[in-house]
């Protein structure tokens, strides 16, 4: 079974603390406000840096008495840490499957895992005088796989015509660590390009060659300083960079949150991991009309039972935030993101529910 949609992990936890707020003042879809306090821990995908920031800036100040740590880490380092018991939460954009599933399942008892956040990932190059090219998914595959080297080849003019393509060196720029931004792109790649790309998903990059970068940062620094490189990343960090059309059927489709949502619509939930597993199962290859299939779904990780009651109180609340109408355009307005729909918050909030209730 294909990921869907981060191992290894940092120490540093970064604070966040509120100053006051309304002791009984509520959210839309969580208890805010209600004599909560204490300190939560999490870590996980670098994708969710910037919602996370603005989810738990708005949480605290509805709960001055609570402190909500999160360490952008990546999704590898998320997982491990929150399998291993060292957090309270976790992200990741690679749902959790296999040992990794097995083992969560084993501390938590109850396992929840449900999206909090989707983005789409952009193809971002650095090319003077080019902001934008068409490309089908068989070209992305070659370039990053290192069999198109030149940005005047063939197949990239093939589908701009309009475009003035210099004879330049095609740099292709990678993630270094353990990433679900790499593993949601490899799944892309493996599904819509066919036999262009012949390497099995995985969170760590299959091509050696080419340059490397840790973190969705520094991703976004190693295009920036060349000139003729490519690579992926969040597209919420694309910046002044130019970036690529994505061929779906007879189209070619920008990336746009409202695009990058859809596919969701598209796929179906993974059946078999637990009641309150909300893993799903990418159409990378649809053909639908407007959906941009580079899609970044990142989960929140919690547990049904903690040792400490209170530690499933604060986590149930901080999760009704995240996917609250407001909490989800609170991350739209800090990252790019796209809301989830009324209809799967509501197909998400028993799960939610189920946090820290045994």
């Amino acid at each position: 079974m294909r990921r869907t949609v981060t191992l290894p992990v940092a120490a540093a936890l970064t604070l966040v603390l509120g100053a006051c707020g309304a002791a009984n003042e509520q959210a839309a879809g969580g208890s805010q406000g209600s004599g909560l306090s204490g300190t939560i821990n999490g870590a996980g995908a670098s994708s969710q840096e910037a919602a996370q920031q603005a989810w738990r800036a708005e949480f605290v100040k509805k709960n001055p008495n609570v402190t909500v740590n999160y360490s952008p880490i990546g999704s590898g380092g998320g997982r491990e840490r929150f399998v291993s018991g060292a957090t309270d939460f976790g992200g990741t954009d690679a749902a959790l499957e296999g040992e990794e599933l097995a083992a969560a399942k084993k501390r938590c008892g109850t396992l929840v895992e449900v999206p909090t956040y989707v983005s789409p990932i952009a193809v971002a190059f650095n090319l003077e005088g080019v902001d934008q090219l068409k490309l089908k998914p068989a070209t992305i595959a070659k370039i990053f796989n290192q069999k198109i080297t030149k940005w005047n080849d063939p197949a990239i003019a093939a589908t701009n015509p309009d475009v003035q393509l210099p004879n330049l060196p095609i740099t292709p720029v990678n993630r270094s660590d353990e990433s679900g931004t790499t593993e949601n792109f490899v799944d892309y790649l493996s599904v819509a390009a066919g036999e262009a790309w012949p390497h099995e998903v995985s969170g760590n990059w299959p091509v050696p060659g080419g340059e490397a970068a840790k973190g969705t940062s520094g991703v976004k620094r190693a295009i920036s300083a060349g000139q003729g490189t490519i690579g992926y990343l969040d597209a919420s960090r694309v910046g002044e960079l130019g970036t690529v059309a994505v061929g779906v059927g007879n189209e070619f489709v920008p990336y746009s949150p409202e695009a990058a949502a859809k596919v969701l619509e598209v796929s179906k939930r993974i059946k078999g991991q637990g009641e309150h597993v909300f893993a799903y199962d990418l159409a990378r290859d649809t053909k639908e009309s407007g959906t941009y299939p580079i899609a970044l779904v990142s989960y929140g990780m919690a547990c049904g039972s903690y040792d400490d009651p209170q530690k499933g109180k604060l986590v149930r609340s901080y999760f009704e935030y995240m996917l609250s109408a407001e909490g989800q355009q609170a991350a739209a307005e800090a990252a790019g993101s796209a809301p989830i729909s009324d209809a799967l918050r509501k197909k998400l909030m028993p799960a939610v529910q189920a946090i820290g209730a045994s």
